[in-house]
Parts: C-alpha cells; structure tokens; sequence
C-alpha cells in the first residue's frame, strides 16, 4: 500500500490538491468556525497547530502497509481553499480498505463542494487497488450523511465509536482487521 500517494485530481469545479504544510494558514482561516466540531470532536486549530499536524500527516504513516492520502479542496472560481478530503487506506480481512473523510468551511458549505470531492476521490479510488470504500458518519450529520449518499455509499447496521459506518455497494463487505481505526491526526 505504500506506493499508494495522493495527486493531483480534477473535478467540474475543483482542485483536489495533494496537502502540504505551507496549506496550514489558508486552511486554519478555512476550519476557523467551532461548529465544524460539533460531530467530530475538537476546536479549530491554530495555523501553528496544523502546520504541525500536516508536517506528520504529509510524511505519512508509521504503518507502511498504510497510506495516508489528504488534499485541500480548491475552488478554481475562487481560486481558495475551501476544506479537505482524506482517505486512509490499509489492509483489512479480505484486501485494502479505504476509510473517507471530509470537511468543508462554513462559509462554502451548501454549494456541493463536499459532494464533488467526496465523488472525485471515490472516482479515483475505484481506479486504485482498493477493495472496499467505507466512512464513518454521526447518525445525526444530515450533511455529511447526504455527502457519503451523493458519493454512493449507503448506511450499514454497524457502529464505531458512536457513529454509522457507510459502504459503497458493490465493493466487498470489509471489515477492518482487529485494532484501532487509523487516524491521521
């Protein structure tokens, strides 16, 4: 899984654009809005913060059978960051397994960004040696939960740490092998 690296992708509007530690002021100004955290916990980073925390994510996971693959969303009509999209891919029982994230900044959200990425990075991953595509949604984020719809992942009757886990059809049935979920924080 380590030859698996993010690139840059193209979608009707946006740049999704492999993420770089000099993205961190943009970004904080972006993510500024406490309401981002509502369903995922925290409180907006500071650009020092993040410029820390992409310095980790961008040299990638300790794990080498897993990859950590971020961008930052860019709006060519706007030519501005607008959020992020992220994809942990790793083993799991029966191949790799890519778990989706994705976040918009309030003053962009409604417009379809997070729906576009999401679609964009599904698209690409479908081209990847990837087996399953899953995320994990509060079963009460209308938004996010109509974003991973749109993306054409579906609600499944399991649960991890409080939220639903959402699965493209037609991609196998995966469950993680035992231990934590990655996290690229």
């Amino acid at each position: 899984m380590s030859t698996l690296a993010a690139r840059a992708l193209r979608t009707a509007r946006l740049d999704l654009l492999p993420l770089r530690v000099e993205h961190a002021e943009e970004m904080a100004a972006v993510l500024s809005d406490p309401v981002l955290h509502t369903f995922i916990g925290g409180t907006p980073a500071t650009p020092q913060a993040l410029r820390s925390r992409y310095r980790r994510m961008t040299v990638g996971s300790p794990d080498p059978g897993v990859a950590w693959l971020n961008w930052v969303i860019r709006l060519r009509d706007e030519d501005c960051l607008t959020g992020t999209v992220q994809a942990t891919v790793g083993p799991s029982g029966h191949g790799s397994l890519a778990e989706l994230a994705w976040v918009v900044g309030t003053p962009w959200q409604g417009r379809g960004i997070a729906t576009e990425a999401a679609r964009g990075l599904v698209d690409w991953l479908g081209q990847q040696p990837v087996q399953a595509v899953i995320a994990h949604i509060h079963p009460e984020h209308q938004a996010s939960a109509a974003v991973a719809t749109a993306a054409g992942l579906m609600p499944t009757d399991e649960w991890h740490e409080g939220e639903i886990r959402w699965r493209r059809p037609g991609w196998r049935a995966i469950t993680r092998t035992p231990g934590a979920r990655p996290t690229q924080r």
